[in-house]
């Protein structure tokens, strides 16, 4: 894991654009998503604590099993970033912890002890659903609008989040002319769903996971510079055959890449697939939207996620299919199991209601509140008790778990959060 990199400038005040059409947006229908979690719970942490993300305090380094977070109030959502986490209240209120050192908690910070516990972001209105990446967190209001704080960075370093070399320590509102009805996080770049069924996507797109800038200016811009990239902008998708023009229901991210269902049941990718991650017939990167055939079958995809080289996908009947590179055991597919270039049945062992992927770890939830995981075991995030590797699912167990369903998982860099209810 990185070190620190030293702390944000303080600022007092939330930063809002205030122009009439965020006077007028709160006039509107709330929006709506089934992504849109709707049930409470507590929140579990495994894994790597050394910069807070855990929230259990400054003292704790690591947990083998999970263990709860003390919240002010019962979870909606529970996301791990690279290394920081946010949840989502029952109230609309969102919470962070972790590393502060980029400015993704989006409030200000002095000691250790204050990124180490769950802190209130002050937001001018209560959010619906929240998303996290390496250093940046987004959060989705209950009237389409979007507030960014933290930034992105490419190989060489900051690239800033909206405004270039600039990071945005504290609450910013993203301007668009629409309003958003889903965001999605990869480590570095955000996907927008809008309520007109487009995507819109910002950030670095250095792996083609903007899916709208081609390979020549993916690097910082070209010559238009980062602009090119930090304003969101819709992503150009050309219609099959018989078709005028294509819309989307839903967006998904992997740590470089992106997924995008039609409303046909067609699903595209952009992004990085250099172990076919994406389901492409080349390992290589995307820089456009593909149609991705290696999807097309009489399957109904509800979910998809994505780690740094491997994919999970949900259908409808509740089977878990995975995809990429097998180092690790990510894959779920067994020992010495190899990459796999098309969707591939991971035999777990009940109906799966929900999956998570983080950098190199997967995990399911069942219908019956189980969680199970697989892959790399060095980070303690399997919550198995131990750091070994796991090449098919196993059973995620410890105290805290023994009278509790488990609802979602999320996994960061290096810790993996649960969101769990009462049996």
């Amino acid at each position: 894991m990185p070190g620190k990199r030293g702390r944000p400038p303080k600022h007092s005040a939330v930063s809002v654009n205030n122009d009439k059409e965020s006077s007028s947006m709160t006039t509107k229908a709330k929006v709506t998503h089934p992504s849109h979690r709707g049930k409470p719970g507590a929140v579990l942490a495994i894994g790597q604590g050394d910069v807070g993300q855990l929230g259990l305090g400054p003292n704790v380094m690591e947990r083998k099993r999970p263990a709860l977070v003390h919240m002010p109030e019962p979870v909606l959502q529970a996301v791990a970033g690279g290394m920081h986490s946010v949840c989502l209240g029952k109230s609309g209120k969102v919470y962070t912890f972790g590393c502060n050192d980029e400015g993704a908690l989006g409030r200000n910070t002095v000691e250790d002890v204050e990124e180490a516990m769950p802190g209130t972001v002050t937001l001018p209105e209560l959010a619906v659903q929240v998303s996290a990446g390496d250093s940046h967190t987004a959060v989705l209001t209950e009237f389409g609008s979007v507030y960014l704080w933290g930034t992105f960075r490419d190989n060489n370093g900051i690239i800033g989040l909206l405004e270039p070399m600039m990071k945005c320590p504290l609450p910013t509102k993203l301007t668009l002319d629409t309003r958003i009805v889903k965001v999605a996080s990869g480590n570095d770049h955000l996907v927008l769903l809008s309520e007109s069924r487009q995507v819109y996507t910002l950030g670095c797109g250095d792996q083609g996971q903007l899916g709208r800038v081609a390979e020549m200016f993916a690097n910082r811009g070209g010559r238009r510079g980062l602009l090119r990239l930090l304003v969101p902008q819709q992503v150009r998708v050309k219609a099959r055959r018989g078709h005028s023009h294509v819309e989307f229901l839903d967006v998904f991210c992997g740590s470089y890449f992106t997924f995008a269902l039609s409303t046909d049941g067609s699903l595209y990718g952009f992004g990085l697939s250099n172990y076919h991650q994406l389901g492409t017939a080349k390992p290589d990167s995307a820089f456009v939207p593909n149609l991705l055939t290696s999807f097309e079958n009489s399957k109904t995809w509800l979910e998809l996620c994505g780690g740094q080289h491997h994919s999970l996908c949900l259908d409808s009947g509740g089977k878990v299919y995975s995809l990429g590179r097998a180092d690790y055991g990510r894959l779920g597919l067994g020992k010495g199991a190899r990459d796999v270039a098309m969707p591939t049945l991971v035999p777990t062992p009940s109906h799966i209601n929900s999956i998570a992927c983080g950098a190199s770890v997967s995990y399911a939830v069942t219908k019956d509140g189980r969680a199970f995981s697989w892959g790399m075991g060095t980070n303690c995030q399997l919550g198995t008790g131990e750091d070994e590797d796991e090449w098919s699912p196993v059973q995620v167990t410890g105290k805290q778990l023994e009278k509790r369903h488990v609802l979602a998982a999320s996994s960061g860099g290096q810790h993996t959060l649960l969101l769990v209810t009462d049996k």
